[in-house]
C-alpha cells in the first residue's frame, strides 16, 4: 500500500476512529475504571436533615398553551410550599403567556418580563436579582417533573462539593403520536454515560431541562450567546465543585414531533456548546484538571470532532474511489447509505416511517446539523436569542 493510499484510509476512517472512541471507547473505559478509583456515592434525601430554600426558574416565550399545566405541576411537587419560589422568565412573550403566569401570583409564583427579546441566558442573567435561598433549580416550560423529582436533585447538595445536579432525562411522546424515535434512544445512552461519569468524578454538561446550581455559583453576568447549562458545571469545577447526575431525579422531555425540528435544536445548542467550550478551554488542561479534563475532552470535544471528520472522510473515498474498484465500492455504499438516511430524514408519505428508516434519518441530520454547527461557530455567529422548539405533548 502506497503512502496516498494510507493516508485516504486513514482519512476515510476518521469520523469511525473518533465517533467509536468517543461514544463507545470512552464509556467502556469508564466501566472500567469505576472498580478502579472507587464509587462516589450522591447524596439523597435520606441525607438531608433540613430542605433548603430553593428558587425554580422557568425560562419561556409563547408557552400559552401549556405554562398552566407546567406551574401545576411545580406547584404539586413534593417540596415543602414555604421553603420555594417559583420565577417565570418571559422572554418578551407575545401570545398571553404573561397574563396566564399572573393569575398565579398568591400560590407563589412571579413574573419577569424582559422588555424585549434577548434570549434564554439573559432572562436568566436577569432573574439573579429574584433569587432566594440557596439552591436555584432550572427547569424548561415544556418539560414535565414528576412529584418526586425536585426533593431528590436537592438533596445532592447535601455534599458539600457539588455545586450542580443535573436530572435524569427520559424522552417522551404522545401516545398517538409519530414522534422521533431515534432521540429517544439517544437520551438514554446519554443518561447512561452521564451516571458512568457521576461514579468517578463529575458530569461535564447538565440537563438544560432540568438541573440545580448554588445560589453562590449562578452567575449574573453569563454570556448571552453561551449555553448555561454546559457552562454551569464548567464553572463549577472552576470554582472547586463538581457536578454530578442524579438518577433519582426523573424529568419527561417531550421528543420532537419532526427531525426537522430536532435538526434546527441540534445546530443550534451544538454552536452554543462549541462556543463554550471554547470559553472554558482551560478547563482541557490535565495536569491541573485530572480525570476532568480527559472526560470534557472525550465526552464533548471528541463527538464534535466526528463532523469536521466527516469531510476529511469524504476526500478519502473519493481518492480511494479513484484508484481502485474496492475504493469506488465502498464510496458508493457511503452515497446509499447517505440516500437512506436523506429518505429516511426528508421521509415524503403521510405514513409513519419504519423504524430503521427513522434511526438513519435521525443520523444524518445529527450529522449534518454538527457540520452546521461548526461553520455557524467557526462563523462568529452569535445567536443569543432563540426559538422554544414545540414538542409533541
Amino acid at each position: 500500500m502506497s503512502g496516498l493510499d494510507l493516508a485516504a484510509a486513514t482519512a476515510a476512517a476518521a469520523p469511525v476512529l473518533i465517533g467509536g472512541y468517543a461514544y463507545v471507547g470512552y464509556p467502556l473505559a469508564l466501566a472500567a475504571l469505576r472498580p478502579l478509583v472507587g464509587h462516589r456515592r450522591v447524596a439523597g434525601p435520606e441525607d438531608v436533615t433540613e430542605w433548603p430554600e430553593i428558587t425554580i426558574t422557568v425560562p419561556c416565550y409563547n408557552e400559552a398553551a401549556g405554562i398552566a399545566a407546567t406551574l401545576d405541576r411545580l406547584l404539586a411537587a413534593d417540596y415543602p410550599a414555604d421553603r420555594r419560589r417559583i420565577v417565570v422568565l418571559s422572554d418578551a412573550s407575545s401570545d398571553g403567556t404573561d397574563e396566564i403566569v399572573r393569575q398565579y401570583h398568591d400560590r407563589g409564583v412571579s413574573l419577569l418580563r424582559l422588555p424585549e427579546r434577548r434570549g434564554k441566558s439573559a432572562a436568566e442573567n436577569a432573574a439573579f436579582g429574584a433569587l432566594w435561598g440557596t439552591i436555584v433549580v432550572n427547569t424548561d416550560a415544556t418539560t414535565v417533573i414528576p412529584p418526586g423529582s425536585i426533593k431528590p436533585l436537592v438533596a445532592a447538595f447535601a455534599d458539600p462539593t457539588v455545586g450542580v445536579a443535573s436530572g435524569r432525562d427520559v424522552s417522551v411522546s404522545a401516545v398517538a403520536a409519530e414522534a422521533n424515535q431515534g432521540e429517544a434512544g439517544y437520551v438514554g445512552y446519554e443518561m447512561w454515560v452521564r451516571r458512568l461519569e457521576t461514579a468517578i468524578d463529575g458530569i461535564v454538561g447538565a440537563s438544560g431541562c432540568f438541573y440545580a446550581i448554588r445560589r453562590s455559583l449562578y452567575p449574573s453576568d453569563f454570556p448571552e450567546h453561551l449555553s448555561r447549562d454546559f457552562g454551569s458545571p464548567l464553572l463549577a469545577r472552576v470554582a472547586g465543585y463538581r457536578a454530578v447526575s442524579v438518577h433519582a431525579a426523573v424529568c419527561g422531555v417531550p421528543r420532537a414531533g419532526e427531525l426537522e425540528q430536532e435538526y434546527r435544536r441540534k445546530v443550534r445548542t451544538m454552536a452554543r456548546g462549541l462556543r463554550t467550550l471554547w470559553f472554558q478551554r482551560a478547563l482541557l488542561n490535565p495536569f491541573r484538571y485530572g480525570w476532568f479534563a480527559w472526560m470534557l475532552a472525550s465526552h464533548k470535544l471528541a463527538r464534535w470532532l466526528v463532523y469536521p471528520a466527516l469531510l476529511l472522510s469524504l476526500a478519502g473515498f473519493v481518492v480511494m474511489a479513484a484508484r481502485s474498484m474496492l475504493g469506488a465500492m465502498l464510496l458508493a455504499g457511503v452515497l446509499v447509505g447517505v440516500a437512506v438516511g436523506w429518505l429516511g430524514w426528508r421521509w415524503p408519505w403521510s405514513a409513519a416511517r419504519p423504524r430503521l428508516l427513522s434511526l438513519a434519518g435521525f443520523a444524518l441530520a445529527a450529522n449534518v446539523a454538527g457540520l452546521g454547527a461548526w461553520r455557524r461557530s467557526l462563523g462568529g455567529t452569535r445567536d443569543a436569542v432563540w426559538e422554544p422548539t414545540r414538542r409533541v405533548t
